[in-house]
């Protein structure tokens, strides 16, 4: 399969699963052979990947990527032994890095699910052709992820703005919305992947997603709060109840 499959999801469930290493091999840069260039993204994906590793503790080394041809056999298994020796120095995930299989588990957890807004955030960068080696360090770098990541946006559903119209819980590619018919909706931030799709599909006359950046959430809305009160409309030639 080509090289640009490989999603950031599965490096970073590799790692989660305790593999010491993660080597990707594609075809040489410029000679793809579906015409989509998948060698480049998968590139990308590594570069960024490599930052992502460094900011939550681990050595970036961890994970290579080389590009060659299928009759470089000779090649193939001269990097793959390279890496394999370099992995044996490096040791069992973590234990070099001086951190915990609990603490480590918990930083790849909470990268994995950001996964989403990590491409999209990143997405002009993850589509560039790079054909030099000196430039690919620089692609992405280690201040750029810190800051990104402290500063992750959260989106959050206004309860005086929202109608229960429903559209955002039926958008919600992760389920992400509680709400139904009469009930202000909720976004359970524990699942929420940071898509952005409910503050798009919002209804402009409703505006109820706000996104934040940087700073705290509301708290939450108590479950005795967030049914909404409709009030009928009079029949015709009906007089209105009194308030």
């Amino acid at each position: 399969m080509c090289a640009g499959r490989v999603d950031l999801s599965f490096v970073l469930r590799a790692f989660l699963r305790g593999v010491d290493g993660v080597f990707i091999g594609g075809c040489r840069l410029g000679e793809c052979n579906y015409v989509t260039h998948g060698n480049y993204h998968a590139l990308n994906m590594v570069l960024l990947c490599r930052r992502l590793l460094e900011h939550i503790g681990l050595n970036p080394e961890r994970l290579r990527i080389e590009f060659m041809s299928g009759a470089d056999g000779i090649l193939f298994a001269e990097v793959v032994a390279d890496f394999n020796k370099r992995m044996a120095a490096l040791g069992p995930l973590g234990r070099t890095e001086g951190l915990d299989r609990k603490e480590l588990a918990a930083r790849l957890e909470q990268i994995t699910r950001l996964v989403p807004y990590l491409k999209l955030a990143n997405r002009e960068k993850l589509a560039a052709r790079l054909g030099r080696a000196e430039e690919w360090e620089a692609l992405f770098t280690l201040d750029e992820i810190d800051r990104l990541l402290s500063d992750v946006v959260a989106f959050h559903i206004d309860p005086e703005k929202c109608q229960a119209c429903l559209t955002c819980l039926r958008r919600c590619p992760v389920d992400a919305i509680d709400g139904g018919k009469n009930r202000i909706h909720v976004i359970d931030q524990d699942k929420c992947i940071k898509c952005g799709t409910c503050y798009e599909v919002c209804p402009s006359r409703f505006s109820a997603v706000t996104k934040i950046a940087g700073g705290p959430l509301p708290p939450p809305l108590p479950e005795d709060a967030r049914t909404i009160v409709r009030k009928r409309k009079p029949a015709a030639g009906e007089t209105p109840a009194a308030e």
